[in-house]
């Protein structure tokens, strides 16, 4: 199975924006995301302990920093549950890694230097546990798994192409918060998986202020002041996503894959969180878009993305339930 096909079975919505990248940069950004969905299958997985999960995340980074054979890691996950295809990147952590030797060497350091380092969080958080008091606590965690892939693709871009690279410092703030947008979206609709699992990422203190328990947030009975903090969380989202749209708009009109690339997971977010905003199915299951919606945003995306006037409309056109 080669690094394209683990690309989609492990996210069929990541791999349509991936794919529009040019070559060298949608091989690059495949090898990164699948690095670090091995990272997030350690961290996630349910059948090991939180001493196992912290030890492998820790032999991950090891086996990064070629301070450890690949085979130390894969030769633990013989038996992992295939039905789920992180695991399945996992067992093929060694061809992903041999992927990212022949890319060039300047695009495998930022990689390198950014898996470790978001990987290294996952440890941290993983060891702490889900002990989010505050909305600073859960930008922290978000940071480390989604932030710091912001700040990943930046730098790719900015290799590839001298005009990113003139504006880098001044997008990399926005790159941040992009990642932090995408994550509170997958934070609010996946409220249910995670509680399941024993995780619940909703600040205590927005709880708090509405006076309920993490298990009163899934209880119909609180309905009311549940909607409330989830109403506090999609706030949250928003403010995040229109710094990343303004990232996608600093990028140049001319790089339209590089566009695409950021405008397809923006749009999708955007939409999402139009079907989250106070639904009381996110604490029952998770609320998706409609195929449909996937298709058509990818339609639109496609043939206007390269305008910024657009993109504004287009931003407020999603956001709107019922559009």
């Amino acid at each position: 199975m080669n690094s394209r096909d683990l690309l989609r079975i492990t996210s069929r919505t990541f791999a349509i924006g991936i794919e529009r990248l040019p070559r060298v940069l949608c091989d690059a950004t495949t090898i990164a995301y699948l690095l670090l969905r091995v990272s997030d299958y350690l961290e996630d997985n349910e059948e090991m302990e939180t001493d196992e999960k912290v030890a492998l995340l820790n032999l991950w980074v090891n086996i990064l920093r070629e301070q450890e054979s690949v085979e130390a890691l894969t030769s633990q996950l013989t038996g992992a549950n295939t039905e789920n295809p992180d695991a399945i990147v996992a067992q093929h952590s060694k061809e992903i890694l041999l992927h990212l030797s022949s890319l060039p060497y300047e695009v495998q350091e930022i990689i390198v230097h950014h898996v470790i380092n978001s990987t290294q969080g996952m440890a941290r958080w993983t060891k702490q546990g889900s002990n989010v008091d505050d909305e600073k606590d859960l930008d922290d965690y978000m940071f480390e798994v989604a932030g710091r892939v912001g700040y990943l693709v930046t730098q790719l871009f900015a290799w590839y192409s001298i005009t990113i690279r003139n504006k880098e410092k001044e997008i990399m703030p926005l790159a941040r918060e992009f990642g932090l947008g995408l994550q509170t979206v997958n934070v609010i609709r996946g409220l249910r998986e995670d509680f399941n699992r024993g995780w619940v990422y909703i600040p205590k203190k927005f709880l708090q202020e509405m006076g309920l328990t993490r298990e009163q947030l899934f209880d119909p009975q609180h309905s009311e002041q549940a909607l409330k903090v989830l109403d506090m969380m999609t706030d949250k989202a928003e403010r995040h996503l229109r710094q990343a749209l303004q990232y996608v708009k600093s990028l140049p009109w001319w790089l339209h894959g590089i566009r695409l690339g950021c405008i397809f997971p923006l749009m999708f977010a955007i939409r999402t969180l139009a079907v989250c905003r106070h639904n009381a199915q996110v604490f029952e299951s998770e609320a998706k878009m409609t195929r449909n919606e996937v298709k058509k945003i990818v339609m639109d995306s496609t043939l206007w993305g390269w305008s910024n006037l657009w993109l504004d409309r287009y931003y407020q056109e999603l956001n709107v339930v019922g559009e």
